[in-house]
Parts: structure tokens; sequence; C-alpha cells
């Protein structure tokens, strides 16, 4: 009977002891709640004795690893969020807001482009059209001497300016809002037609220069005196250079306006031609060089035709990328 109840004694400490040493065990992040009709049961998980992190415990994004896992500064330790690192966090950022200051600053700039509409074709047409065809002759043009060249050139130094500024205008109408975008007009310039610009204007200058060195030998008879030739062709032959740089630059920038900037100025030059055939009267300018005149006139209206139908090829190529 007394080795009976000395065995019960010792069952009961161990019983006693185990149950201490799950109580210092880790218990489960949960309990099991277990409902029957006739009463609810409680049981416990049982504790977790793997090493490796749950994933609630995974390293913060913002911890610092370089302490090497010390007490006070571990390698789970959050550190305070430098004002400058707070641009690179998503959460500080508002899509919603950047929109609204994008739409906003937009509509306030619908005004201005608006009146671009309107301001760049009359700067255009006041520099160019007005001057050449209203503009009389006689108190301008004073003679073939210097005086009557740099009149000349000063209508066209003035046509030139009003044509940078229908530019400038055109391109800031023209230009795409996003600047990430690159301008899908401006990206994506054919290289024929890059050459085919470039031969015609090459072939434009040399053509007139070649009919300079005869006359200046006295091949063709009868002789036109340098001051007269460069009254007739030297406005020409100057605006074809800045028509060329224009053009480059704009090939090289990627303005929406390369398209548009040719059209310009050979609508120009048609005219500045017709008003050289006008002047060949009054420099006394022999047959050979009005025929000349007559001839350039030809070909820059043919080299315009060419142009607007590479404008609507294009607009139909838009559109079918597009679509």
């Amino acid at each position: 009977m007394a080795c009976l109840t000395f065995s019960q004694l010792n069952i009961s400490k161990a019983i006693l002891k185990t149950k201490f040493r799950q109580s210092e065990l880790p218990k489960a992040p949960g309990l099991l709640y277990m409902s029957t009709s006739s009463r609810r049961t409680r049981a416990k998980l049982p504790p977790l004795l793997s090493t490796k992190n749950i994933s609630w415990e995974t390293a913060l994004p913002y911890s610092s690893a370089e302490s090497g896992g010390s007490l006070i500064n571990g390698n789970r330790a959050v550190e305070p969020i430098d004002s400058e690192e707070t641009r690179e966090i998503p959460m500080f950022h508002s899509e919603q807001d950047v929109v609204e200051v994008k739409s906003s600053s937009f509509l306030m700039q619908l005004p201005l482009k608006w009146s671009m509409w309107l301001l760049g074709p009359s700067i255009l047409l006041a520099t160019g059209i007005v001057p050449t065809l209203w503009l009389p002759l006689a108190p301008v043009f004073p003679g073939a001497n210097i005086a009557g060249l740099l009149s000349v050139v000063g209508l066209d130094c003035i046509f030139n300016i009003g044509a940078m500024l229908f530019l400038l205008m055109a391109d800031a109408c023209g230009r795409p809002r996003e600047s990430s975008t690159s301008s899908a007009v401006g990206s994506r310039i054919p290289l024929r037609y890059k050459l085919w610009n470039i031969g015609a204007s090459a072939l434009s200058f040399l053509v007139p220069l070649l009919l300079l060195l005869p006359s200046c030998k006295s091949t063709l008879r009868p002789q036109l005196p340098f001051n007269s030739l460069m009254v007739l062709l030297g406005p020409y032959l100057l605006l074809l250079s800045i028509q060329m740089l224009t053009e480059m630059l704009t090939w090289h920038w990627r303005s929406p306006v390369w398209l548009v900037a040719p059209i310009v100025y050979e609508g120009y030059r048609v005219l500045q031609l017709m008003r050289g055939i006008s002047m060949a009267g009054e420099v006394r300018a022999p047959a050979w060089m009005v025929d000349c005149l007559c001839w350039l006139v030809m070909w820059w209206v043919l080299i315009l035709g060419i142009q607007l139908m590479h404008v609507a090829s294009f607009a139909g190529l838009q559109d079918r990328s597009e679509s």
C-alpha cells in the first residue's frame, strides 16, 4: 500500500513539472475554439519550435544591417526615415495630386495656345506677304548698287524674323504635353525625306552659282554686271542658306515643325523670285537672266507641290499607325 501511494506521488510530481515547462514555452498566436451541441471545448495549439523566421518577422524595408545584429540596433531595428528618402517612397507620392496639377496647368495654357493659332499666321502674313505684294518697289529699291542690295536683303530679313516667330509658336502648340513621350512626329523623320530636301536645296543653290561664273568670264552675252547679279540672286542665296540651317536644326531637336518649315520658306521663295523678275527691268538684266529666274520659279513650285504631297503621306501614315 505504501509503495502504491509513493508511486502515485511521483507520477503527480512529473505531471506538475511537465505542465510548468509547457507554461514557459512560447504559446501559439491563436486559440482554437471547438463548439459542440452540448458544450464548447478549448484546445491549445502545439508550440512552434521552428527556428526560421515567420512571414511577419521578416526584415523590414528600412532596417539597417550595418551594425551586425547588436542588442540595441539589431538586424530588424527600424531607423528614422530621412527627409530626402521620403521622395523615393511611393506612399508619399499621390498620383491624384500630380494629375490634378498637370490638368490645371494644361487648362491655364489653353488660352495662350489658342491665341498662338491666330497670332503666328498673322505675323507670317505681316512680315512676308504684305511687304512683297503691297509695298511699292520704287522707293525701297534705289537701283543696282549696295543700297539696293541692302534694302532687298532687309525685306527678306523681316520675313525671316516673322518665320522664326511662327515656327516657335507652332512648335509650342504642336509639341506633346508629356516630355517623356518623345515626339512621335519628330522621332520618325525618314532618311529619304532628309536626302530629298538636302539634294533639292543644294541643287537650287549650285545652279545660280554656275551662272555666275560664265557671266564673270564674259561667256554669256550680254554680260550682267556683278552688282546687278547680286541684287537679283543675293537675297535668294542668303535665304536658301537660312532655310537649310533651319531644317537641320528642326531635325536635330526633333521639333514637330520639321514638316512645316520648308513649306514656309518655299512659299515665300516663289514670291521672292517673282519680285526678282519685276526688278529685272530696273537693273537692265538680259533675257537669259530673266529666263533663269522663270525656270527657278517653276522649279520651286514643283518642289512646293512635292512637299505638300509629303504632308499628305505622313498624315495618312500617322492615321494608320494610330488605328
